[in-house]
């Protein structure tokens, strides 16, 4: 499956081995992973060993997604729905390099998601978590359109789930 999103501003595609660099760099830097509870990726080739062996797109039609800048086709991060086995939900995420960050990318790129579940995926319900702390994550769900739901306990801390419902 050959998932390509489109904005104004971004293109998103699935992962390619090609984004084992700007994935390592992105990880790597310990604001951005802040509030995720995941490690950096040891090496490039580390990086590059879990997108080979990222199955979302074909065990559930969905997964997160490159973000590449139009024009320079630099990269930028990645977002999108990716199926919660858990809880039997898509849930809504993204991640961008800092110096991204503050310029509308993660929400351009949250919206484009969320129009796509609902109107090509035909999803009745997604969500959007975060940790408490993290109001600039949170901001991104609330302009999506999502409302709060409830908050748990994850990563060592208080998070917050966030839901949008199909109109």
């Amino acid at each position: 499956m050959s998932i390509i999103l489109e904005t104004s501003r971004l293109l998103m595609r699935e992962f390619r081995e090609e984004d084992a660099i700007g994935m390592y760099e992105l990880n790597k830097d310990p604001d951005v992973i802040r509030y995720t509870g995941d490690d950096p990726f040891a090496s490039v080739e580390t990086a590059r060993d879990f997108i080979l062996h990222y199955d979302a797109y074909a065990m559930h039609g969905r997964g997160r997604l490159t973000v590449l800048l139009k024009g320079t086709m630099e990269y930028a991060g990645w977002c999108g729905l990716k199926f919660d086995s858990a809880s039997s939900e898509t849930d809504l995420g993204f991640r961008l390099l800092r110096k991204f960050w503050n310029k509308g990318f993660a929400t351009e790129a949250s919206l484009r998601s969320v129009e796509f579940g609902f109107n090509e995926l035909k999803l009745d319900r997604i969500i959007g978590r975060a940790m408490q702390e993290n109001q600039a994550s949170i901001n991104v769900l609330k302009k999506t359109g999502m409302i709060f739901e409830k908050e748990f306990e994850a990563h060592g801390g208080i998070c917050v789930q966030y839901c949008i419902n199909k109109k």
